[in-house]
């Protein structure tokens, strides 16, 4: 996984293929878990087919984002991977783009568009808590 840092609080995180991409996604909810300030696009440039658990760990990355008022953008998904986003009901749950360029330009208008603030809240999220103890 290789993850670059643009100047304007954008992260673009390019995943390895699976079963890597998993672990790398896990690894990196930690790391926004602890420090969420920066929008982020997931470049599926090398990733064929999206397994469950990966899936599951998108998710968790858009909520944790969300709750920190960040977006999250996921772009160069193959066509059959998109099928699966389609199949499974969460094509409308995230926001494609055709390649970084689109992701990037999807991300700054929304900014200019709505007058887009994110939370200077750090994420109070516990990552990968199986547990709830009913504190957020």
């Amino acid at each position: 996984m290789a993850v670059k840092t643009l100047s304007d609080e954008i992260l673009i995180v390019t995943l390895s293929s699976e079963p890597k991409a998993n672990v790398e996604l896990g690894s990196f909810n930690e790391k926004i878990s602890d420090d969420c300030n920066s929008d982020v696009i997931i470049d599926f440039s090398y990733v064929q087919v999206l397994t469950s658990p990966s899936i599951s760990n998108l998710l968790v990355l858009r909520s944790l984002l969300n709750d920190c008022g960040r977006k999250l953008v996921l772009c160069n998904v193959a066509v059959i991977t998109k099928c699966i986003f389609d199949v499974a009901g969460l094509d409308s749950v995230f926001k494609f783009a055709n390649d970084r360029s689109a992701a990037l330009t999807m991300i700054r208008n929304t900014r200019n568009r709505t007058g887009y603030r994110p939370s200077s809240k750090k994420n109070k999220h516990k990552f990968a808590s199986s547990k709830s103890n009913g504190k957020s």
